[in-house]
């Protein structure tokens, strides 16, 4: 989810691969825009395969000179110095007003770093994992500190903020706190996992609080908010908006059931996240939405009742509930997010109601104890990965509504025997019944058009299948180890047999290849022996 940095780490490599540059000037990479005469510090020249990080003392300077013309260096890109291990300090030059996501991310010998009056934004995980730096200030010009920007500083013994913001809170601390008087914003993620934290007193100068602020204090009992903030209310230490209607977060520390005030209309993104000690929860008819990840990681509630009046439940809304058994979801509901029951391993049963016309990717992988389920005729969507390792999942009834079974739908659905895809669909997704080891049979109807890659490879107990005459296209590794495939009848329209298709087919003793077949790739019968 993944979970938490999957995403975010993917993003910073992303963005320091994409920025990286060729041009190198006195040891240091940059990416120069001519049209402002700016240079962007990069990463450290990947497309030429050189993986020379940037090491020991690095001083940025203010400004650079290349092919005749002097460049302001004005940013650090996201990534810059990812992982750099050896970088020990680094001088930030007042010319510089953007350090971006992940710029420093896990450089673990960094004790050091002069962060100048210029900056005015530090990114998201921008200084995430430098376990070595002891100490950090934050000039008043910086406004914005995004997610994360010093989780993982475990040297950093004080609290990190300025006068705009209050960043990071070591995870060390033990106790109360009162976040200072006068600071207007609390950055995403600053008292992270602070397992030893017991409450937080808010003042009235606060008026935006970022995302997971307080996820993963196990310890705390109390969210406080000083009466005369004109944004933020707490009852019974939970944090609300001013006029409660909004759930933003519910301390982790707390235990038992709880009853949700009648209200609330929106559960926020990440409100319950890692509560471990919550058993149960009511949710009033009042709630119409349940945010992202709203109960991620809530590994003792055992069963959840949707009221009818919810209409969207969000991405990974009940992700790793481990101990939920039971679900409803209400007729209210039209999409069932991405990742919403993801790893719910003792989830046995779910009925989807016929107002839901997609189900998202990864809704309900990793539900190992998910016997059955019956998809509606209302879905037309059955998102990939969605029901990924339901390893228990013996049958399922894919209705005439659904027009596409998205990349690795049923992937390692080993128990289940036999599937029907009806007419209405028209693409099956790669790896979509890979590892369906006790798949007896399938039936391709005519409407579909190309099998993807992967999309019954290890379908140990396959036996045979016939390609319909609409097929025009078998994918790469297809059928790869479909080891009892006795027989297999290709039709006239397919024209292109991928490579390793048949791989280690070891049962097929014939095949007859249409004239329609222009293209066979390599290894396609390897192994057929």
């Amino acid at each position: 989810m993944k979970k938490l940095f999957t995403f975010l780490f993917a993003l910073i490599v992303g963005v320091g691969t994409i920025c990286a540059s060729d041009t190198q000037v006195d040891g240091i990479y940059y990416d120069f825009d001519k049209t402002t005469q700016t240079a962007t510090v990069t990463y450290r020249g990947i497309w030429r395969n050189e993986y020379n990080e940037y090491s020991g003392a690095v001083i940025i300077p203010s400004s650079v000179s290349y092919d005749g013309i002097t460049y302001s260096v004005t940013q650090i890109a996201g990534g810059a110095f990812n992982e750099c291990s050896s970088l020990s300090s680094v001088t930030i030059p007042n010319s510089v007003t953007n350090i971006g996501e992940g710029a420093f991310y896990g450089c673990s010998s960094l004790t050091s770093v002069t962060i100048p009056n210029s900056v005015t934004t530090i990114g998201d995980a921008a200084f995430y994992a430098c376990t070595k730096l002891t100490s950090v200030t934050i000039p008043n010009s910086v406004t914005t500190i995004g997610e994360r920007a010093f989780y993982g500083c475990s040297g950093l013994t004080s609290p990190v903020y300025n006068a705009h913001c209050f960043a990071y809170m070591p995870t060390s601390y033990s106790g109360a706190y009162s976040i200072p008087d006068g600071i207007p914003q609390i950055a995403g993620g600053a008292f992270y996992t602070c397992t030893k934290l017991i409450s937080v007193t808010i003042p009235n100068s606060v008026t935006s609080i970022g995302e997971r602020a307080f996820s993963g204090c196990s310890k705390l009992t109390s969210i406080n908010v000083d009466a005369y903030n004109s944004k933020y209310s707490s009852a019974d230490g939970v944090l609300f908006n001013k006029d409660k209607t909004i759930l933003i977060a519910y301390p982790g520390g707390k235990q038992g059931a709880y009853t949700i005030p009648n209200s609330v209309t929106s559960i926020g993104n990440y409100a319950f996240i890692y509560c471990f000690g919550l058993s149960s929860v009511t949710i009033p008819n009042s709630v119409t939405s349940i945010g992202h990840e709203a109960f991620y990681g809530c590994s003792s509630l055992t069963s959840m009742t949707i009221p009818n009046s919810v209409t969207s439940i969000g991405e990974g809304a009940f992700y790793y509930c481990s101990s939920l058994t039971s679900v409803t979801i209400p007729n209210s509901v039209t999409s069932i997010g991405y990742e919403a029951f993801y790893f719910c391993s003792s989830l046995t049963s779910i009925t989807i109601p016929n107002s839901v016309t997609s189900i998202g990717e990864g809704a309900f992988g990793y539900c190992s104890k998910l016997a059955s389920v019956t998809i509606p005729n209302s879905v037309t969507n059955i998102g990939g990965y969605a029901f990924y390792n339901c390893s228990s999942l013996t049958s399922v009834t894919i209705p005439n509504s659904v027009t596409s079974i998205g990349e690795g739908a049923f992937w390692g659905c080993s128990s289940l025997t036999s599937v029907t895809i009806p007419n209405s669909v028209t693409s099956i997704g790669n790896s979509a019944f890979s590892c369906c080891s006790k798949l007896t049979s399938v039936t391709i109807p005519n409407s579909v058009t190309s099998i993807g890659d992967y999309t019954f490879e290890y379908c140990t107990s396959l036996t045979s299948i016939t390609i319909p005459n609409s097929l025009t296209t078998i994918g790469n590794y297809a059928f790869k180890y479909c080891s009892k495939l006795a027989s297999v009848t290709i039709s006239e329209s397919v024209t292109t047999i991928g490579g390793c298709a048949f791989e280690g087919c070891s049962s097929l003793t014939s095949v007859s290849i249409p004239n329609s077949v222009t293209s066979i790739g390599e290894g396609t019968f390897y192994y057929c022996n």
